[in-house]
């Protein structure tokens, strides 16, 4: 098969934020993963773990989501602040957790990940049982630079400047646990914790750098959906708009229909079933953002010279990932191995969220570590990088480049295709989605281009995944490029297999 690629057939801008984590109080993921305390055994850096610590450091998220997702229905800051030893002790019950809750990791030791890392805080409010005033002083501990109270506490807790985060999200999934909520009950609540919102600015006229994230509708429900966003604006256009700057669909990968198939156990029917569901996402967006504009355009134009008309939202992906059923019933909460087939998903997810940059301007992989489409599994001491790992390294040269229109896939081949252009390089994925077979591809270019780097990541078999025992059996390796300049370029690639290639402009 051949692919056309032109570097003039630009899509739009890919937002760096695309490429976003999340982590929650599920299961090991912070607890035991990311967090050990300072006096833990295993090497630590002021508690977060050494390994886990170096590998962030070499994937460099944009974006850190927290304390949840669900977790955040039911978190209230002030548990997690101050002296670790007097802080409040309670019970995790949130996706069958059931675990005592310490709260060592709270507000200061994210915030101070965050600036480790270089990543954007994403902090989800407790709108389903907080309050707007606890909401209000959250904020104001956080970015306060002014000297107050919360300001000088947080001072008092070890950082005298304020963290400047500004991406906050008000509720979570509020159609389901996070108050199974209709959209007009939401768009109540949410009217009076965005209009408490602290502004950090010091003039009627200025604009706040705050950023305010609805929750938006269960993707996995494309009926609901629909309903969802529809009704979300026609109550949000009936009267004046409170600020929103994001809205927040959220879809899994569902693969519980077959409870004998596993992260690691399957067949290929069902690893063709698990291959399918992920590309429902792209419907998804599109039809998300074309709800979003009909959305706005029911909103009357202000009768006040000084009123606000709200004219742009941004669509935001704030979890997605592969969710198999086995997860329900393991130990840690909803911790999973991620085999070949995880991989495959996950290039594919990154793709369609590239390709639809002009209409998707955020998005966070669920979760980071040992939960769901993990990046890293822990277990005493011990650390292993899944190779979803390594298909966000091969990807981060697409953060900030242009998307360019290329085919997504051709069917009969199950080769997915994606090319981003930055400077005079142009980075291409190509996806052999095939569970049993190998493909060929050529690239064609309008003009001549020489191959730069050529990553491979693939395995022997399908089902393969890294182990405690074996954390190196799946890794991306570079290829030997063939270094002609030419306007076509043949490439094999293996079985169920993620290849990128770089290219020079000539």
């Amino acid at each position: 098969m051949s692919v056309f690629i032109d570097p003039k057939q630009v899509v739009g801008k890919i937002n760096l934020k695309l490429h976003g984590q999340f982590i929650e109080f599920l299961g090991k993921c912070i607890d035991e993963g990311l967090w050990v305390g300072e006096n833990s055994t295993i090497p630590n850096t002021k508690g977060i773990r050494n390994d886990v610590l170096a590998l962030l450091k070499q994937l460099e998220p944009p974006v850190l989501r927290w304390p949840g997702g669900c977790y955040a229905d039911t978190y209230h800051w002030r548990d997690g602040i101050g002296p670790r030893d007097q802080r409040l002790v309670s019970f995790n019950e949130n996706f069958g957790t059931y675990e005592s809750d310490q709260h060592q990791f709270g507000t200061d030791e994210f915030m101070q990940l965050c600036e480790e890392l270089g990543a954007q805080p994403w902090t989800n409010v407790n709108l389903l049982s907080g309050t707007v005033a606890e909401m209000r002083d959250w904020m104001e501990y956080v970015n306060r630079s002014e000297e107050t109270t919360l300001s000088k506490e947080r001072a008092q807790n070890g950082h005298p400047q304020p963290y400047n985060a500004w991406m906050w999200g008000l509720g979570n999934e509020v159609w389901a646990g996070g108050g199974t909520m209709d959209p007009a009950t939401y768009m109540s609540e949410y009217r009076r914790f965005a209009s408490a919102m602290p502004s950090f600015t010091h003039s009627v006229f200025e604009k706040t750098k705050m950023y305010a994230i609805v929750s938006g509708p269960d993707s996995n429900k494309p009926r609901e959906a629909v309903k969802w966003t529809e009704d979300f604006f026609k109550e949000l256009a009936k009267y004046r708009q409170p600020k929103i700057d994001g809205y927040d669909m959220h879809f899994y990968n569902w693969n519980i229909d077959d409870q004998d198939d596993t992260p690691t156990d399957f067949t290929k029917e069902g690893w063709q079933r698990v291959i399918d569901g992920c590309f429902e996402l792209e419907d998804l967006i599109k039809a998300q953002a074309s709800l979003l504009r009909n959305g706005l355009a029911l909103i009357n134009e202000p009768e006040g010279k000084l009123d606000q008309k709200l004219t742009d939202v941004d669509l935001i992906v704030g979890e997605w990932g592969n969710w198999h059923y086995s997860a329900f019933t393991a130990r840690p909460a909803l911790q999973q191995q991620v085999s070949m087939r995880d991989v495959i998903t996950t290039a594919l997810t990154l793709d369609i969220l590239q390709r639809n940059c002009d209409k998707v301007t955020m998005a966070c992989n669920a979760q980071t570590i040992n939960v769901l489409n993990s990046l890293a599994l822990t277990k005493g001491d011990k650390i292993v990088a899944t190779p979803n790992f390594d298909v966000f390294m091969m990807y981060k040269d697409h953060r900030d480049a242009q998307a360019l229109a290329v085919p997504r896939q051709d069917s009969e081949s199950q080769v997915d295709t994606f090319a981003s252009l930055k400077g005079a390089k142009v980075c291409v994925n190509l996806v052999n989605a095939s569970y049993d077979e190998e493909r060929l591809i050529n690239l064609v270019f309008p003009s001549q281009v020489k191959p730069e780097f050529v990553t491979q990541l693939t395995a022997d078999d399908p089902h393969a995944c890294n182990t405690f025992e074996e954390p190196n059996l799946v890794r991306a390796k570079p290829v030997k490029a063939n270094s002609k300049v030419a306007k076509q370029h043949e490439f094999e690639l293996p079985t169920a297999s993620v290849t990128t290639v770089t290219f020079s402009l000539c």
